[in-house]
C-alpha cells in the first residue's frame, strides 16, 4: 500500500490474532463451547499463562465471549462471538491450503475429504 495513513487490512485483521495460539483457539470455537482445559487437550505445549492472555486478548478484540456459570467450582465458558464467526473462510482457506498439498502425505484421499467437509460443515461454509 501506498499511502502512510491508511492502516492495510491485512495487517489489522493479523494484529487482532497474532498470538501464537490465536487461530487454533479461534478454529476450537468453531466446533462449540470451549472451557479453559479443553483447549490443551491437543497442545501439550500450550501454557496455562499463555493461553489465558490469548483468550484475553482476543476477548478484547471482539472475536470471543467468556460466560463464567454461577457453580461449584465457577464454570468458565468461551463461545465465538458473530465478528469471531466472520473469520470463517479464513480458517476453512488456512485448513484447504495444506489439505490441496497432494505433495503432503499426511492423509488418505478418504481422511482430505472428511476433514474438508468437517470444516466446511462447522464453518459454515457454502459454495
Amino acid at each position: 500500500m501506498e499511502s502512510k495513513n491508511i492502516a492495510c487490512p491485512v495487517d489489522k485483521t493479523l494484529n487482532l490474532i497474532n498470538k501464537k495460539w490465536s487461530i487454533q483457539i479461534i478454529r476450537d470455537l468453531f466446533f462449540g463451547k470451549k472451557h479453559f482445559k479443553e483447549f490443551k487437550e491437543d497442545k501439550p505445549k500450550l501454557s496455562n499463562k499463555v493461553l489465558s492472555n490469548c483468550l484475553k486478548e482476543l476477548e478484547e478484540n471482539g472475536l470471543i465471549r467468556k460466560e463464567v456459570l454461577n457453580t461449584t467450582p465457577v464454570t468458565t465458558e468461551y463461545y465465538l462471538t458473530d465478528y469471531g464467526k466472520s473469520m470463517n473462510r479464513i480458517v476453512y482457506e488456512l485448513a484447504m491450503f495444506t489439505l490441496h498439498d497432494k505433495n503432503d502425505n499426511s492423509y488418505s484421499d478418504e481422511t482430505r475429504d472428511e476433514l474438508k467437509n468437517a470444516f466446511k460443515e462447522k464453518l459454515e461454509i457454502n459454495d
